[in-house]
């Protein structure tokens, strides 16, 4: 195992890595899957699991439930992904990449075909459930890029080419051009790793970030005139009526909630995106963001979602209005709970502190 320094063996132990590499090297049809509406770390992961399975002379089956967004068409192999309607029942080995809970995979993962095929569970969720038969989650990296970094490392794979390409998508999306919280030293570490192998920050950025279509544009400025504030927590809801007057693409609502959390006034957003599900059902993408302090992973888990403290998500059947109703309220409370919680630390803090003061 070749890694780039000793803090990165603790986040690959020794025997999580001899657990992996064995179900790869015995198996020979592996299908790799990431979640429904794949963002650009379940792309990036998925590209990446298959460069570094091709090193080792495998050939992987890539599959997503919903159509890859063309924002990411630069990344090499993005052509590859197949649909579920492309997908076998008989492979040796499931590889699920970003995905909280068995149902992300969405119906990629048809479990009266596949529940006894090994499940390897690659993800840096908190509220991962652990659903796979080998289960490697790593809440400390900020992307599952990064940790597919210290896979490749394990599995002698340059990180260079398509693969760093790969990576450095996911790694730069899932930290906003390393804006967020959890971006650490490490993060910095591994995506310099990739661009001495030939990934560019600044074409990536150029590529995801800083792209939007013209309809997403027409959207947003919808939405955003309508946006609410209470509370703290600020929200939006975005109808189906209102996509299709934008003529807007699926994926253009997304990003909207991180652009509605650096309101000065705002502590938590949500946005709340109607959709008609696979058996033509009305359903609700809920996605939440968080500043520094502030959690909103524990309201996603109970809604049957997941994610990290700073964003979590969920998919809720029913009407719009009435689920973001719902899940505004939710989130208010959790809001005021914490920040109560806050407030009761600080008090202590400076109790403290006068008291070690005399």
């Amino acid at each position: 195992m070749t890694q780039s320094n000793t803090a990165d063996a603790l986040l690959l132990p020794t025997e999580m890595e001899s657990a992996i590499r064995s179900a790869i090297h015995t198996a020979e049809r592996i299908l790799c899957v990431s979640h429904v509406s794949p963002d650009g770390d379940a792309i990036g992961s998925l590209l990446g699991m298959g460069w570094i399975l091709r090193h080792v002379g495998k050939q992987p089956t890539l599959a997503l439930a919903d159509k890859p967004a063309r924002d990411f068409d630069y990344i090499p192999g993005y052509d590859s992904i197949v649909g579920a309607d492309q997908v076998k029942d008989a492979y040796d080995l499931i590889i699920c990449l970003d995905a909280s809970s068995q149902d992300r995979m969405g119906d990629i993962y048809r479990p009266a075909a596949h529940s006894q095929i090994p499940l390897l569970v690659i993800d840096h969720h908190i509220t991962n459930t652990n659903f796979g038969s080998l289960n490697w989650v790593q809440p400390k990296c900020a992307a599952v890029c990064q940790m597919l970094v210290y896979l490749a490392d394990a599995l002698g794979a340059p990180l260079e080419g398509n693969l760093a390409i790969a990576l450095l998508t996911g790694l730069i999306t899932d930290t906003l051009g390393f804006r967020t919280s959890n971006t650490d030293a490490a993060v910095l570490q591994a995506a310099m790793r990739l661009t001495a192998g030939g990934a560019s920050i600044h074409q990536i950025v150029a590529r995801t970030l800083n792209s939007r279509t013209f309809s997403g544009m027409r959207l947003w400025g919808g939405v955003l005139s309508e946006a609410k504030l209470e509370g703290r927590v600020i929200w939006a809801t975005v109808s189906q009526a209102q996509r299709k007057a934008a003529r807007a693409q699926d994926s253009d609502g997304e990003g909207l909630s991180g652009f509605l959390i650096s309101a000065q006034e705002a502590d938590i957003s949500a946005t709340f995106i109607e959709r008609t599900d696979r058996a033509g059902e009305t359903v609700v993408e809920c996605s939440f963001r968080a500043k520094p302090g502030f959690d909103v992973s524990e309201v996603a888990l109970g809604y049957g979602g997941g994610g990290h403290p700073p964003a979590a998500g969920c998919t809720l059947a029913g009407d719009l209005q009435t689920v973001a109703a719902d899940v505004v309220a939710a989130l208010r409370q959790a809001r005021q709970t914490q920040a109560g919680k806050q407030q009761r630390e600080r008090q202590l803090a400076r109790r403290e502190e006068l008291l070690a003061n005399g």
